[in-house]
């Protein structure tokens, strides 16, 4: 049994039953001042103010005098599981072209498909590795990962497969999400003729396999259409794979209500954002997901967060780690750029980057909050002022140590 005493203030902390904060909720981010907790079979066991902190049975106590706890990030929407990199789309861009020119040049993410049919699944879970042990000692507890990558069954499978591996190789939470349809590969004459291939070679496979927690498909202008992303939906529905869908990144054209039409888990990007997106979400269960790392890399605008939040809506908040648009999982600039560019309050960011996340990814009940009989995943601060110093001091991330089930995380691989 672990103890953490002299806390300066546990954040997060929340009773059982919570699953999401909507529009004003988001503002409420109850903190415990001078605090202690404890861990036991890997989780949260007990928490307290000072004057009641236990003093025996301990195997190991942590004194962490002016520093916060909080829960681990919970990231929502990455593709941490590729090859190679796309440096040289980086420069291009820099002199001039757009995501969209570098992709009709045959960049994008074909040339990621490219690299990762050239590789076996050795190297990519190596260079993988790397990734993750990164973004653990960012602060990150819970992650979702998608393929994509591949665009071919075996390639879309050694993904998944490198992302499930994960699971156990880290103890920590990882949700997968099959994205065939992330672009349509050479040899198909449309992306219809595409989907139709993702709907009968591919998808009944990858079901069976047990690999895809989620399905997911890039709607948007020159990738897969209304039709294409109301078909792929509907198939995946046959398989009891919930959506967790691309929509709104560079042009709104009805992909967030196709997206609630089916009961999507979340809509993820949504810079670009109209008045009907807003109503249909509305009454759903569906989370909107902030991707500001992808805008600041890319130069688009930024999800409108003050709108979705005003309105009354939840909003997460995710890295889109990838190598195209958003080479970084560094949760806690995501969550600097959320305040600074996107207006929303410290509160609400945190929120976004941990509740909100959880329930993203199907794990509100499992990590997100300081909650007794959640995981031990867990941030320790260096000492800091006020949690508000997090995003205040962007760049920076001010962790001393992060928990994974209790256990300081020290990366092995």
């Amino acid at each position: 049994m672990i103890l953490i005493k002299n806390i300066k203030a546990l954040v997060q902390v929340r009773d059982q039953g919570v699953r999401y904060l909507s529009g004003a909720q988001m503002q409420e981010l109850p903190q415990l001042e001078n605090a202690w907790l404890t861990i036991e079979n890997r989780k949260i066991s007990g928490f307290g103010t000072m004057d009641s902190c236990p003093t025996d049975g301990f195997t190991e106590v942590k004194d962490v005098k002016g520093s916060y706890v909080l829960p681990t990030w919970c990231d929502s929407h990455t593709h941490l599981v590729y090859a190679g990199n796309r440096e040289k789309e980086f420069d291009m861009r820099l002199k001039g072209a757009s995501y969209q020119e570098i992709a009709e040049a045959g960049g994008g993410i074909l040339n990621s498909a490219k690299a990762m049919g050239a590789s076996d699944i050795t190297e990519v879970y190596a260079q993988a590795v790397k990734r993750m042990n990164a973004v653990i000692k960012m602060g990150t507890g819970a992650i979702e990962i998608k393929s994509g990558y591949g665009l071919t069954m075996e390639t879309e499978r050694m993904m998944l497969k490198i992302a499930k591996r994960f699971a156990y190789d880290y103890d920590i939470p990882v949700r997968t999400s099959f994205l065939a349809a992330h672009a349509v590969p050479s040899g198909f004459e449309n992306s219809a003729a595409y989907i139709d291939h993702i709907i009968s070679d591919m998808l009944p496979a990858i079901a069976e396999s047990g690999l895809a927690d989620y399905i997911d498909i890039f709607c948007e202008d020159g990738y897969f259409s209304l039709e294409d992303t109301d078909r792929l939906l509907a198939a995946g529905a046959q398989y009891s794979l919930r959506p967790k869908i691309h929509v709104n990144q560079f042009t709104a054209n009805g992909g967030v209500a196709m997206g609630v039409k089916h009961n999507a888990l979340s809509v993820d990007h949504l810079e670009e954002l109209t008045e009907e997106d807003i109503q249909a979400l509305k009454g759903s269960e569906t989370m909107p997901v902030a991707l500001p790392g992808c805008s600041l890399f890319l130069g688009i605008p930024y999800t409108p967060a003050r709108r979705i939040i005003d309105a009354g809506l939840p909003l997460a908040l995710a890295t889109d780690y990838n190598p195209g648009s958003a080479p970084s999982g560094n949760m806690n600039l995501v969550v600097a750029l959320a305040c600074s560019k996107m207006k929303m309050t410290p509160e609400e960011a945190i929120n976004a980057a941990t509740i909100n996340g959880a329930y993203a990814m199907g794990l509100e009940t499992e990590v997100g909050s300081i909650t007794v009989g959640k995981r031990a995943n867990l941030i320790i601060t260096e000492p800091i002022p006020s949690i508000g110093y997090l995003p205040y001091s962007f760049g920076q991330n001010h962790i001393q140590e992060v928990l994974i089930s209790g256990y300081s995380y020290k990366p092995t691989n």
